[in-house]
């Protein structure tokens, strides 16, 4: 049944993302002797600088990387978008990309495909194998196809995700929560990896990403309680890694990535609160609602982290406005943006802002927002309409950063330099490792 297999033995890919993992404080640790298997991997192979994507969202960054395109193409743009022409919020899911991923096309050319954890793949799509969903999923019966893997991942007490609530109210308590998590996953990993038989497999551990969030800037303060727990944690992490890379044949392609880097937050900034300060959004009433309650003569608003819609609800009967009208609130809103500055020490805000058509182009192109904010490290953007304030600080003491991601090939040459690389490279890079031909729409280009 699986002859298949064997003759295609040499060209499988087997591959650990590790969320949110900066590839500065990897090499940093690696120097220092913290992780001594990822210093042995590294030492055969290739470990790069990648960059994500704008905005650097989990959802969108492992949606380009699954199917090499930019989210124009997969549609994907936040972890909450607006429904088209309206205010409604929801969460985007698998439901809604419009992009095939890699493991469906693999399946198509006869691969047999394990995939367990990765972002925006609930619900899950039918594929050659195993897919087991993501932290979007509520339901553990209903996190696999096919459905059958859900009742075994039940009995063997898997857990989806760490409950990032938990930490803001007892941090002890969340380490637990994350140890446990990774626990589970990656039991079931190595089980599934010894179980089923697989072309590709891949294990995504989001754990790294939730101790970030909330132990990040105690492991920079070297904090005397929770620099240890975090540091511990890890080094968990690179037990795992080199005892999957002592259980891979020397045919088996590994690959080792994370999909944004990492910093310190100073304060959480909520940007409707400065759009409001600066006169242009404006709400019907106080506090809002939701943002059915934007009075029409708003000209923007925005959307976690930084994504800045302009207005255009009641403006003309076809909720439209002319082009050179539309350009100039864009620059406006553009001009603020950039004007915007930490009320406490007058340090600016906003890096840069970008228009979608800079770095979007496919089908999806205008139902991503007008414009992208780019903050200053530290200033981590958040969406919220009923802040009274400027910013906080908060239990959430790490945010996303764009230019520091992570790349791992064992034995193999990357073709181009840290500055050159994007997480959409790797869908045609592992379907050319793979010997399956990649279709010509992606964007990413192969990095072997």
């Amino acid at each position: 049944m699986f002859e298949f297999l064997k003759k295609d033995r040499a060209r499988r890919v087997f591959v650990i993302s590790i969320d949110g993992v900066p590839y500065d404080f990897m090499q940093k640790h690696i120097r220092t002797g913290d992780f001594p298997n990822f210093k042995k991997l590294a030492e055969k192979g290739a470990f790069r600088r990648m960059n994500s994507v704008q905005p650097c969202i989990s959802s969108v960054a492992w949606s380009s990387y699954m199917t090499g395109k930019n989210p124009a193409k997969h549609n994907i743009f936040g972890f909450v978008d607006r429904k088209p022409g309206t205010f409604d919020i929801f969460v985007p899911t698998s439901a809604h990309m419009t992009s095939d991923t890699i493991w469906e096309i693999m399946s198509r050319a006869g691969k047999r495909v394990f995939v367990m954890n990765v972002p925006v793949t609930y619900p899950p799509r039918k594929v050659n194998g195993i897919l087991i969903g993501c932290f979007l999923c509520t339901q553990i019966e209903k996190i696999a196809n096919p459905a059958h893997v859900g009742q075994e991942l039940k009995q063997m007490g898997y857990k989806i995700d760490a409950d990032a609530a938990i930490a803001r109210e007892n941090r002890d308590r969340f380490l637990d929560e994350c140890n446990e998590a990774l626990t589970k996953r990656v039991h079931a990993m190595f089980h599934y990896m010894a179980k089923e038989p697989w072309d590709y497999f891949q294990c995504h551990i989001m754990e790294t990403d939730r101790m970030n969030h909330f132990f990040w800037e105690h492991m920079e303060k070297d904090d005397p309680q929770y620099a240890k727990a975090f540091f511990d944690f890890y080094k968990r992490v690179d037990d795992v890694l080199g005892e999957v890379d002592r259980k891979l044949e020397n045919d088996v392609d590994l690959i080792i990535l994370s999909d944004h880097g990492f910093c310190t937050i100073k304060k959480e900034i909520y940007l409707n609160w400065y759009l409001t300060e600066a006169g242009l959004l404006k709400f019907k009433k106080t506090p809002p609602a939701s943002l059915a309650d934007m009075h029409p003569e708003s000209q923007g608003y925005s959307l976690i982290p930084g994504r800045v819609f302009v207005n255009l609800q009641g403006r003309e009967p076809n909720g439209s406005v002319p082009q050179n009208q539309y350009e100039a609130m864009r620059e406006k809103l553009t001009e603020a943006l950039l004007g915007f500055r930490d009320p406490e020490n007058h340090a600016p805000i906003i890096r840069q802002v970008i228009k979608r058509e800079d770095i979007y182009d496919g089908q999806n192109s205008e139902l991503a927002a007008d414009l992208i904010a780019v903050p200053y490290d530290g200033y981590d953007l958040k969406g919220d309409i009923k802040k009274t304030v400027h910013g906080e600080k908060t239990a959430l003491v790490g945010m996303h950063t764009y230019e520091d991601s992570l790349l791992f090939m064992r034995d193999r040459e990357i073709k181009r330099d840290h500055n050159q690389l994007w997480i959409g490279d790797l869908a045609p890079t592992i379907l050319k490792m793979m010997n399956v031909p990649v279709p010509q729409d992606m964007d990413g280009v192969s990095l072997v």
